[in-house]
């Protein structure tokens, strides 16, 4: 059974950082990518930064440049580095592994910034 389990989220103020991981524990067959996303109070989900399995990287236009999203195959883990944090990145951060059959995702994590 596979498990992704977030953790790092927290309060900050404006312009700290904070650094979140998500492990995965289970097999997946045929990971394409891994990446965060967030979903902020009456807000939709979307995506935040991703990876793919060759190490390319995407990010949302409000986070490039603050957030760097990493990947430890041997760690089966994923992390977001984020910096420069500001009060509009205040959200539930979520873990979402892509492998070939279905994705899977994590239980959330809470980050708020405050000003």
């Amino acid at each position: 059974q596979v498990q992704l389990v977030e953790s790092g989220g927290g309060l900050v103020q404006a312009g700290g950082s904070l650094r979140l991981s998500c492990v995965r524990s289970g097999s997946i067959f045929g990971i394409n990518a891994m990446g965060w996303y967030r979903q902020g109070a009456g807000k939709q989900r979307e995506l935040v930064a991703a990876i793919t399995s060759g190490g390319i990287t995407t990010y949302a236009d409000p986070v490039k440049g603050r957030f760097t999203i990493s990947r430890d195959h041997a760690k089966n883990t994923v992390t977001l580095q984020m910096n420069s944090l500001k009060p509009e990145d205040t959200a539930v951060y979520y873990c979402n592994f892509v492998g070939s059959v279905r994705s899977y995702w994590g239980q959330g994590t809470q980050v708020t910034v405050s000003s």
